[in-house]
């Protein structure tokens, strides 16, 4: 197929790369000249805009959309109502929130045009493994793009979720589910780093992911993390939040569904970014006044691992 893919960061461009690896034509176009010409090098014919990209293609027209979530995709969903025929389809690939899909949706309908929301999840490590893709919208449009989704995703990789807004709502989940799983891996072997035994971290990592229950590639991961920086030194402990996760756990307050875990993982990431935290600073002013215990200055934290009851 071709196939126009307008956003070229770090997944577009190698979603780029997958589908010319896979014998498709990819018309690719950015704000960023650079990029156009990096996609360029790789074999995608360069377009100078999106209006330009959608004059290359031929009908019916696909144009997937890898560009941030909110008004970046209301802009091209704009500019695509007003070049794009009956017929074409465009596919938003990014963290959309799902609630938009229906509305974005609509406006394209308004010419004939469909709309395809597809959660996205590989990362950098998609250009070699796949992408999992989790698409939502019309079933003829997931049919015309389906040998674009069976080139970027591994076998069994993707699948139709339902209407308009279904994509966008379980890639959401995934990543709140994704937040919980990270937090817990983080705490255990915060754990383990405090243990009173010289434990060697990465080959715990690798040992677990020998069959054992906790086992995934979340896991292999962290093993390679601790085999690149066994002490993680150098590392800032601030961890910043894509908007998946809070839209996880406000659809949770919405549903009256519990999120706990997930929950508590969102406020983990808000809590990394408190350097001098005053609520932490409360507690040990608390202590001080109801029993009399002893308060450190901001210069004489206890040393990681050790407890200070």
């Amino acid at each position: 197929m071709r196939i126009a893919m307008v956003g070229l960061g770090k997944m577009g461009l190698n979603m780029t790369r997958r589908l010319l690896r896979g014998g498709h034509e990819v018309v690719a176009a950015d704000r960023s000249a650079n990029a156009v010409r990096e996609a360029a090098r790789e074999g995608a014919l360069p377009a100078a805009s999106v209006a330009d990209a959608v004059a290359i293609l031929s009908p019916p027209r696909v144009v997937w959309l890898m560009v941030p979530a909110g008004p970046p995709v209301d802009e091209n969903v704009e500019l695509l109502a007003g070049t794009l025929e009956a017929g074409d389809v465009v596919v938003d690939g990014g963290n959309s929130l799902y609630k938009e899909a229906p509305r974005r949706a609509k406006r394209l309908a308004e010419r004939g045009v469909r709309f395809l929301d597809a959660g996205t999840s590989g990362g950098i490590w998609g250009l070699a493994k796949g992408y999992c893709l989790m698409v939502g919208g019309d079933e003829d449009a997931f049919r015309v793009v389906n040998p674009i989704l069976a080139t970027l995703a591994p076998p069994g990789g993707y699948a139709h979720m339902g209407p308009h807004g279904a994509g966008h709502f379980v890639k959401m989940v995934h990543n709140g589910i994704e937040y919980g799983m990270m937090q817990s891996y983080a705490e255990g072997f915060e754990l383990l780093s405090s243990a009173p035994f010289s434990l060697d971290l990465r080959a715990i990592a690798s040992l677990w992911n020998q069959g054992s229950v906790v086992r995934s590639w979340l896991l292999e991961l962290a093993e390679r993390a601790l085999e690149k920086n066994p002490g993680l030194s150098g590392l800032s402990p601030y961890v910043d939040d894509s908007g998946e996760g809070r839209w996880t756990v406000e659809q949770s307050i919405e549903a009256g569904v519990p999120l706990p875990s997930i929950a508590l993982s969102l406020y983990m990431r808000f809590f990394s970014r408190q350097d001098n935290s005053f609520a932490m600073r409360m507690l040990a002013a608390l202590r001080n006044e109801f029993g009399g215990h002893a308060v450190k200055t901001a210069s004489a934290r206890p040393k990681k691992g050790k407890r200070n009851d």
